[in-house]
């Protein structure tokens, strides 16, 4: 199991998830962040530290944002596992579910 970011935190980019993670594995997307799913440790330091409660645990994560577990995952996709998120620049573009208008 994992960590999953969901929809609070588009277009707030607080960073004090990226902060407490111990390895590093919340990278920068344009308008939101990203746990990468087989970087993730399963800590749970970054769920408690965000202001808009946007971080859940997978089992946990709310049935109106399903489609960010997905989101979560694909983005990494092309990348891979870069193995750091603090030597990565961020995304050039967002997963389709963020880069999409909010209603």
């Amino acid at each position: 199991m994992t960590y999953v970011i969901a929809a609070p935190c588009v277009d707030v980019l607080d960073k004090a998830c990226v902060d407490e993670c111990p390895v590093d594995c919340i990278y920068t997307g344009q308008r939101m962040l990203y746990i990468h799913p087989d970087e993730c440790v399963d800590c749970g330091a970054c769920e408690p530290v965000c202001p808009v409660e946007a971080v859940y645990y997978e089992d946990d994560l709310p049935g109106r944002w399903e489609g960010y577990r997905a989101a979560n995952a694909e983005v990494f996709h092309s990348l891979g596992s870069p193995g750091a998120a603090g030597t990565t620049p961020p995304f050039t573009t967002d997963h389709p579910i963020v880069s999409a208008p909010r209603p």
